[in-house]
């Protein structure tokens, strides 16, 4: 009957959660027959239950450490529901049991052997803990007789830890007058006639007489003992601890042995692995957090970022993690604050529905920018610590460029920040760094081949880069690739023709077509043009180059919008860093160097966990450039996130500078190739903003604003909104409904703000809200939060703007005519030869990414407001094949910023007594 319920348990958990099995672990060391017998025994009640149940077996020259090694394993892993170390432990080192049984996870201890799971017991907390078996299997056959256990005298004979004992504390708690006989009991024979219910775990054959026994009582044998037997053929047959012949004359009922209690404990050690699995999905069901939000205390005035940041408490990176359903083992902690989460945990919730998927943007912002950040924070604090919902931010990680240089940080501001803001801004995980090795790595892969290349016959390349190792030559994975690439179907070095040998070493890249440079995380204006190769070992090979910084490489983008390790692999090899003297492209699968970049790279390509201000989570995760690249952060996060919080969950994600570049890029690039579809954008204006856009002064870094962004100006604010209905525009386009968040700064008056909230509404926006999030926290946040709550109910009619399949030109011209509002374009000649190359190699189907200025919706920083009628010239187009985009270059721009007068830096330290950080990030 068991067996059958919990069949049912198992079939039903499976519909629930496809996928999903509960899993047993049964630990034994070493080889004794009579374990080998009990174990057979579970496994095959296992299997058919349907419970996955793993054997590990130790070896008897096991230690202890191996033990225990081998248990914190099986601890750690979320498919391991029950566990139980098979005893006795046979082993020819010294092992204390008591360690060992201790050492399992009680939540896991289905044997219910250790103390935590005894104290339970002997507590009463019978719901909170696991039983051990054979008490648990007594119970449930006194519970078949019908008898009622409660004010009934019972006697358990025997105080083990594993049935006596926990027989006792059993009884108890169901009510029962409990008396525990043993060895020095002096009046077992009269005790034993007192009792309603009698359990014998005694160990010692047929010691209960039958004559001893109340009429009528219940008898549950637990003994198993071996005595002589002639008419055996073993010579001994299995007798229990009381007489059985005598004793079934006088109970009521009695569990004969065997076939007693024996199976009745291999059906408890199942039923509480199906338990200890039903718990284990309540407590990790997908969506379902219980999470812990911190309080924030307000003070006024604001203090600096870094003050905020550094007097909070961040919870523990691996409590937040269990908040929000992550196991142990798909965490790997960086320190107490942080901590990379694996990608297996999207194959273990694939089959769960996704939240909602909030992108936040901008108008077209002033150089101090508008709040993005803030307001993406402020948000998902709203919806989790003040309205319980499940939230998740995805915010890129920041360049340390524009860390140290003008801009600064970019954990928010004011009381709505990733915590700690200094570890954000520095090095998280490393991230970064190993896109500089990696980018790096290619760029010297390219000059050392074109010098090998020029100093060596093809015979002498062939030989080096298909070398005989011990009188054996071989190609490689990725030069079977090459060999593909180029038609040779051959697997043998030697049988290549001169012929293929020439076209399998010589790569033959034209130094003027390199598109790749190396790259730096820091502002060096002096990097951005350079010449390499003038030492004397590179024989006069010498050329024109620069440094990028790191964030531009096409290794960040390709991060950004990789779905898996694989999937980043092989965008790796389809990098585009050159072409050949004849015209072709010349890839990083070409220079044999995608292998490598993966490996570098491996770690990347995990999500970085962080938390908010008031506790809620956060993914950092890649950080491209938002005009030569797609300025997102990463697909992989976005996915992870969205399965976490659940299909009644949000995830709330930011586009770089204005709409009409990285909300535009987010729709065209990343939703087409993540094939996520957004609910709601969140559009963010401010006043300073809009005033500029009605002709304002301009508006400069480090310089104090003029008097116009101080003072209350209708007129200007008015004017300037026509940008703010560009952009509005611009996402309805799309068919996502749009939220206005109207960014609050002290100097803005209640007559401005409630202008531009009139405006936002009247341009069609689903919404317009004040926000005061930067002073307030979430609080402050609070309007905009349900307004998006509402808005993610509303129709979304998600749609691009072209077909892939466009013509270059064509695909050009519809952003710049729909998006920025231009009269037409127009292609510079060297644009038009790219446009030529790109069609020809086979690149004419990818999406655009429009490197523009963030300052206009023209090409022109100067000109604010929405222009229109203007031509948008473009310069050049490059190709970024790995990520998957062309980028057209529309006038002129830096991919390595510089240092201004007074960097960020001069006000960055360490503090001479706590050796933090001090300064203004």
């Amino acid at each position: 009957q068991v067996r059958d319920r919990l069949k049912q348990q198992v079939v039903e958990m499976t519909e629930k959660f496809p996928g999903f099995r509960p899993g047993l672990a049964i630990l034994q060391v070493g080889n004794r027959d009579d374990s080998n017998l009990y174990i057979n025994m579970k496994l095959k009640a296992a299997a058919e239950i349907g419970i996955s149940a793993n054997h590990i077996k130790l070896p008897n020259t096991a230690t202890e450490a191996d033990v225990l090694k081998c248990i914190a394993s099986l601890n750690a892993d979320p498919a391991v529901h029950g566990f139980i170390v098979q005893l006795p432990l046979d082993s020819d080192k010294p092992i204390n049991t008591e360690k060992i049984t201790n050492a399992v996870a009680p939540e896991k201890d289905v044997d219910g052997l250790s103390s935590i799971n005894a104290g339970k017991l002997s507590r009463g907390d019978l719901g909170d803990c696991f039983i051990p078996c054979t008490p648990k299997g007594c119970m449930e056959l006194i519970r078949q007789t019908g008898v009622q256990v409660a004010g009934k005298r019972a006697v358990v004979i025997g105080r083990s830890k594993i049935v006596g004992a926990p027989m006792h504390d059993l009884l108890l708690w169901n009510n029962a007058t409990v008396t525990t006989c043993h060895s020095k009991t002096s009046t077992l024979a009269e005790e034993v006639g007192k009792a309603d219910i009698l359990v014998v775990a005694a160990g010692r054959a047929e010691m209960v007489k039958g004559e001893w026994i109340k009429p009528g009582a219940i008898v549950i044998d637990c003994g198993i003992n071996h005595v002589p037997d002639s008419t055996k053929a073993s010579g001994k047959r299995v007798v229990g601890d009381v007489a059985y012949a005598s004793a079934k004359e006088k109970a009521s009922f009695i569990t004969p042995v065997p076939g007693g209690v024996g199976p009745m404990t291999v059906a408890m050690l199942m039923q509480s692995t199906v338990e200890s699995a039903q718990r284990f999905l309540e407590k990790f069901q997908p969506g379902k957090w219980t999470i812990q939000y911190n309080q924030l205390t307000l003070k006024m005035p604001v203090p600096s970022d870094i003050e905020i940041s550094q007097s909070c408490m961040p919870k523990p990176i691996d409590q937040v993690a269990k908040e929000v359903g992550l196991f142990p083992d798909e965490l790997e902690l960086y320190g107490q604050t942080k901590a990379k989460v694996q990608l297996s945990v999207l194959n273990r919730l694939k089959n769960q529905p996704d939240g909602k998927y909030v992108v936040v943007t901008g108008i077209t912002p002033t150089p101090l920018g508008e709040g993005k950040s803030t307001t993406t924070v402020g948000l998902v604090q709203a919806l989790g610590a003040h309205l319980h919902q499940n939230v998740f931010a995805c915010v890129r990680q920041p360049s340390q460029g524009p860390t140290f240089g003008i801009k600064g940080g970019a954990a928010g501001g004011g009381y709505c920040q990733v915590v700690p803001m200094e570890e954000f801004n520095l090095h998280l995980t490393g991230d970064i760094h190993a896109i500089t090795a990696a980018n790096n790595l290619v760029a010297a892969a390219i000059d050392a081949r074109i010098f090998h290349e020029l100093t060596q016959s093809d015979q002498a390349l062939y030989n080096r880069l298909v070398p005989s190792v011990n009188g054996v030559r071989k190609f490689s994975a990725i030069q079977i690739r090459r060999l593909q690439k180029l038609g040779i179907n051959k697997t043998d070095p030697m049988a290549l023709t001169k012929e293929e040998v020439n076209s399998f070493v010589r790569l033959d890249i034209d130094p003027s077509t390199i598109t790749w440079q190396r790259v730096l995380d820091t502002n060096d204006r002096f990097l951005r043009k350079i010449t390499i190769g003038q030492s004397p070992t590179e024989k006069g090979f010498t050329r024109t180059a620069q440094f990028d910084i790191t964030v531009s490489s096409e290794i960040m983008a390709v991060l950004a919008l990789a779905d898996g390790l694989d999937d980043m692999k092989k965008r790796f090899g389809r990098m585009v860093v050159a072409s050949s003297k004849k015209g072709q492209p010349v890839t990083a699968d070409d220079l044999g160097v995608t292998g490598a970049l993966a490996v570098l790279m491996k770690d990347a390509v995990k999500p970085n966990l962080m938390q908010t201000l008031e506790g809620t989570p956060v993914f950092v995760h890649a950080g491209p450039f938002a005009n030569i690249a797609h300025g997102n952060s990463s697909v992989l996060a976005d996915k992870i996130a969205l399965k976490l919080v659940g299909k009644d969950g949000f995830v709330v994600t930011e586009a770089g500078f204005g709409a009409d570049i990285g909300m535009e890029k987010f729709f065209n690039i990343k939703c087409r190739y993540s094939g996520l579809r957004p609910h709601v954008v969140v559009l963010v204006a401010t006043v300073r903003a809009l005033k500029m856009h009605g002709g304002g002064p301009t508006v400069t870094a480090g310089v104090p604003l003029p008097r116009e962004y101080t003072e209350e100006n209708l007129q200007l604010v008015a004017k300037g909104c026509s940008n703010l209905n560009k952009q509005i525009q611009n996402a309805r386009m799309f068919g996502v409904p749009v939220v206005v968040a109207v960014n609050a700064f002290k100097t803005d008056t209640k007559a401005e703000l409630a202008l531009v909230v009139q405006h936002a509404k009247e341009a069609g926006a689903f919404d317009a809200v004040e926000c005061t999030h930067w002073a307030e926290g979430g609080k402050g946040a609070l309007a905009l939060a349900q307004a998006v709550q509402r808005a993610s109910q509303a129709p979304s009619n998600f749609r691009f703007l072209y077909n892939v399949e466009l013509p270059i030109v064509d695909k050009i011209r519809l952003i710049a005519q729909q998006v920025y509002g231009a009269r037409d374009i127009e292609l510079l000649p060297e644009a038009q030869e790219k446009v030529a190359m790109y069609t020809k190699q086979g690149f004419g189907n990818l999406p655009i990414c429009m490197a523009k200025t963030h300052l206009s919706l023209s090409h022109d920083p100067e000109q604010k407001g929405a222009p229109t009628g203007f031509v948008l010239p473009i310069r050049d187009i490059r190709a970024s094949v790995g990520a998957g985009f062309l980028y057209p270059l529309v006038g002129t721009m830096s991919t390595m910023p510089g240092l201004p007068t007074r960097p960020c830096f001069y006000d960055i330290d360490l503090d001479p007594v706590s050796g933090g950080v001090n300064g203004l990030f």
